[in-house]
């Protein structure tokens, strides 16, 4: 399928601001970030995460948290068909494809997703509608059709990825919320 050139120029600006943000600033929305996303997700005890890189939204200290909660917590396992495998902890991730973090363990494959109540994504960008436009892929639009009804999924971002409207195409799948440094939005 042919990307959206409106995309792929969004996509550059994104990933260039990102690349020359300032290690402290980065450090200092992602603390705040992860301290909104903890509060929310209180309570949940089946979560589908990702494992951030460098310059994303940071889950290293969400993901360390759910786990010492006792939370089930699982990651993609990047493949061309959606995978997930479970998360054990501090120093269990290795590098994928492409040197994105995944677990070592053993495959769930895409059925995995049933079983979880909040589906965690990364996004680039994401607009007051609920419209997340990611890498490019297509992983998570694939990924989420897979979910039980019901299950929220909600989009890392920094504040200023939050926008008022990104193009949508028929296969996007909505985000019901955004957390950012700034706090917790539900879309209608």
């Amino acid at each position: 399928m042919p990307s959206d050139p409106r995309k792929d120029a969004l996509r550059r600006g994104v990933l260039e601001r990102r690349a020359a943000l300032d290690a402290v600033i980065r450090a200092r929305e992602d603390a705040a970030r992860s301290q909104v996303l903890l509060r929310e997700s209180a309570g949940i005890e089946a979560i589908a995460a990702y494992a951030s890189r460098t310059t994303e939204p940071s889950t290293e200290a969400v993901l360390d948290a759910w786990w010492m909660r006792g939370a089930k917590v699982l990651l993609p396992l990047l493949r061309r068909e959606p995978d997930w495998a479970r998360y054990d902890g501090p120093g269990s991730l290795e590098p994928g494809w492409a040197g994105i973090p995944e677990p070592q363990g053993q495959s769930l494959g895409a059925d995995a997703l049933l079983d979880v109540e909040l589906v965690v994504v990364p996004c680039l960008l994401v607009d007051r509608r609920g419209v997340r436009l990611g890498t490019g892929g297509g992983w998570y639009d694939r990924a989420l059709v897979g979910r039980r009804p019901g299950t929220q999924v909600w989009a890392l971002a920094r504040e200023s990825e939050v926008v008022d409207e990104l193009p949508r195409e028929p296969h996007d799948v909505h985000v019901d919320a955004v957390v950012t440094e700034a706090g917790f939005l539900r879309f209608t």
